[in-house]
């Protein structure tokens, strides 16, 4: 009876343990994958630093060179980091002289954009020294929020986002998205100085990033789309849309949703921290499970397909989805279908490039970035 007793005992623990392996194999292997993937991807990185000045791509947009410490930064084990300590800390060096007197993260214009992705990699390095930068970045962003006509009054379309500042003035949905990114964790890191410090009007830009969407509930611009194929997701800015434009039933002029935008706003109103409930949200999450795709960036074919990638990734990591239903209403694994893609299309030297290159994707400093970040955020999900 013993030796059966021990017999049955081995027996189960032997059946369970071949039930872990057989649902957790499936984890293990897309990881090794990769992690084979960001090797080749960050080894390309390190090789194609102007080790000069430290940066990556044009001097002028510090943004890229961010990018690319916050990849390597994601996907290095500590042994890696100090063994690349160098030139991550010239990269770093590069970054600190490009912080300009206002507190902005910039060199030839387009201050927003490459402050609130500076602003996010500082964050990341956490470094006590840098301190005051990411202080007076965030204090930059805030003040780069859109207050048009009459202060304190939301009576302009474009108030309470945010643009790529200088002479692109009006808000709109990239910027403004990037910008609440940055604060949102900006805010977080330093919540224990917070006291009566300056604030981003959040509810100011979630009115804005409603105006983005194509909902008549909560947007009552004349643009808005009453076809179905367009409710619940989002344009460029009030009144453009990357995706174009149609005439409805009434002969009015309706804007298209489109892929990139829509995870945007989706992001957007995770970092403002609102109700899974809202109807915004509801509303935008119901389009992107429609359009569910990895073939392109809805909408926009080819064009920005990269950034897409990116933000679905991110999007659909901090919603804590698993799975997506298709348009058929079948599940999808993402993680696996946009994995295997990315693994598809990275060249034999370990980058990528976008065939399209509207909005620097044929940039594959830029690209490699964006694949390698939505990799990270599968990898440390699995």
């Amino acid at each position: 009876m013993i030796i059966n007793t021990h017999y049955t005992l081995f027996s189960l623990i032997v059946f369970f343990i071949g039930l872990v392996n057989c649902f957790s194999a499936p984890n293990i292997s897309l990881k090794l994958e990769i992690e084979r993937s960001l090797d080749r991807g960050t080894s390309w990185l390190l090789e194609n630093q102007d080790m000069k000045d430290g940066n990556w791509g044009s001097p002028d947009y510090p943004a890229l060179t961010a990018l690319a410490l916050r990849t390597i930064l994601g996907h290095q084990s500590i042994k890696e980091q100090i063994k690349h300590n160098r030139q991550v800390e010239k990269g770093f060096s590069f970054l600190r002289r490009k912080v300009q007197s206002d507190g902005g993260i910039y060199g030839k214009g387009l201050a927003s954009y490459n402050t609130s992705i500076s602003l996010l990699a500082f964050l990341q390095y956490k470094k006590p020294e840098d301190e005051k930068i990411i202080e007076d970045a965030r204090s930059f962003l805030i003040n780069q929020q859109s207050d048009f006509d009459r202060k304190g009054e939301p009576d302009n379309i474009f108030d309470g986002g945010i643009g790529y500042g200088s002479t692109w003035a009006h808000s709109d949905m990239s910027n403004t998205h990037l910008a609440m990114e940055a604060l949102y964790y900006a805010k977080k890191t330093i919540k224990s100085k917070e006291g009566g410090m300056l604030d981003l009007d959040w509810d100011s830009a979630i009115q804005f990033v409603s105006r983005c969407q194509n909902l008549p509930e909560s947007n009552d611009q004349a643009w808005v789309s009453s076809y179905s194929d367009d409710r619940g997701g989002f344009v460029y800015f009030p009144g453009n849309s990357m995706a174009g434009e149609r005439l409805d039933s009434r002969g009015r002029t309706s804007l298209r949703s489109y892929g990139s935008m829509s995870y945007a706003g989706l992001l957007s109103f995770i970092y403002a921290e609102m109700s899974p409930s809202d109807k915004r949200l509801v509303e935008v999450r119901k389009w992107l499970s429609k359009n569910y795709t990895i073939e392109e960036n809805p909408g926009m074919g080819m064009q920005g397909l990269y950034y897409y990638y990116h933000t679905m990734a991110k999007a659909l990591s901090l919603s804590g989805v698993d799975e997506v239903l298709d348009g058929d209403g079948n599940p999808v694994d993402w993680r696996e279908e946009l994995s295997i893609r990315l693994f598809d299309q990275q060249k034999e030297n370990g980058f990528w490039i976008n065939q399209s290159g509207r909005w620097w994707e044929k940039d594959p400093i830029l690209v490699s970035c964006y694949a390698m970040l939505a990799l990270e955020r599968i990898y440390h999900a699995l």
